[in-house]
Parts: C-alpha cells; structure tokens; sequence
C-alpha cells in the first residue's frame, strides 16, 4: 500500500462470488463459501493493520433464507467455526464484534456463538467489525421507524440524526467506501441509508480471491476521487 492513500475510517464489503468461484473449479459451493471465510479473515487482520476503524461485512442477507437448506446449513457451521477460531485473534487485535441485524432466527448454536463473542470483545476499542446477519437495508430503516414512532416522537423531532441513531450503526461513522466484488454493479439492499454519500468501488474478482493487495487497488482508487457530497467546488474534507 502506498503511503499516500487515504484510508477511510469505515469500509463496508458486499463479499459476492463463492459460488461461482467453486463452480468454476468443479467444486461444490461450499467450498467457495469454505474458501470465502479465509478471505474474510485476512481482511479483517489487514484492515485493522493499516488503521481502518469500522470494517462491514455483508454476511448474510433478509433474502439469503431463500437459499438451499444444505446451503444455509454449511454457512451457519461455517459462521460458528470462524467466530471460534477468530475470539482470541479478535481481542489480541483489540477489535470488537457488533452484529447489524436481528439474530433470534438463526440456530441456537450461531446465537450462543454470537452472543459469547459479543461480550467477549466489547471492551475492545482499536477497530469494530460488523457483521451484517439476516441483514436486509429496507428492513433496517423500517425497523427505525417503528421504534421512533414508537418512542412518540413528534414529526419535527425526528431528525438525521436522530434516525440514524435508530439504525444498527448507531455511534458508527457512515461508510466511505464499500466494494462488491464479482462484478456485480448493484448494492443489493445493503445500508441504504448509510451509503447516501459513500464511494462506490466495484471489481470482478470473485470473493475467494479478493486479497489484501486488492483491498488496496480499491484503496489506491478511492484516494484519488473527490468527495463533494453534493456540492461544487473543492473537496469536502471528512
């Protein structure tokens, strides 16, 4: 990475492309699922090593239960054996867990296991890793507004804000930059209101084989776009 790229406080990943990684090899999906749970794991080591702060990662979405029982069944057991095998990675790397999402449906085992993790690492400071799970971004902000207008809120109450500090990313800085590999061009309903003004990077690498040096092509872009966040002229500073 070069020392002049800038590095934003928050990165969020829509990490698309296992499947068609293992189908291309002759393997059957969950190995690229298998193989996407390291890439995972890299990044989260490489982006606390360069500074990011917050690091999202689109884990599993509201539509993903429309997936194949054996499907779903192989990436539960492989969210429990990642969340095992990272605790102690996790706290010697002072980063905390949040999840973005609601949880209560998933099996008993990947709650407990979310659960432990998210007492374990919420006194770590240096980074926060969000894992968006049963995540969907229309829902989020659906779920926002049922509480504000739940807590009796009038109208001119109601502020950004204060809505934002509704949605599962309260207290957490909005995303600069949020990649999606594959080459799929779309955000598939992923914080909807929390990219209103963040930089896009779209790359065809499929999942499985998104590096840190590929982290840091999306980074090398990012450092050389202007962020006016709707206005003219010079850039906006953070």
């Amino acid at each position: 990475m070069k020392s002049e790229q800038t590095i934003p406080q928050h990165i969020a990943v829509i990490m698309d492309g296992n499947g068609r990684w293992a189908t291309r090899r002759g393997m059957k999906r969950h190995e690229g699922h298998r193989v996407g749970v390291e890439s995972a794991r890299t990044l989260v080591t490489h982006c606390r090593k360069i500074g990011v702060r917050h690091l999202t990662l689109y884990t599993f979405s509201t539509e993903n239960w429309a997936r194949p029982e054996e499907e779903k069944r192989v990436l539960f057991d492989l969210l429990v054996r990642f969340l095992k095998g990272e605790l102690s990675s996790l706290l010697e790397q002072d980063i905390r867990l949040r999840i973005l999402g609601e949880i209560e449906r998933f099996p008993l085992a990947v709650r407990e296991m979310l659960k432990h993790v998210l007492r374990k690492t919420a006194h770590c400071k240096s980074m926060t890793l969000n894992l968006a799970l049963n995540y969907g971004g229309r829902d989020e902000i659906l779920r926002a507004a049922q509480t504000l207008a739940g807590q009796g809120l009038r109208p001119e109450e109601i502020t950004p804000e204060v809505f934002a500090d509704a949605l599962y990313t309260h207290g957490q800085p909005d995303p600069e930059l949020i990649i999606r590999t594959s080459g799929e061009k779309r955000i598939s309903n992923f914080l909807l209101w929390q990219a209103a003004y963040s930089e896009f990077y779209f790359t065809d690498t499929l999942w499985p084989d998104f590096t840190p040096e590929e982290l840091d092509k999306a980074l090398e872009e990012f450092s050389s776009r202007q962020r006016r966040f709707g206005k003219t002229g010079e850039q906006v500073e953070d």
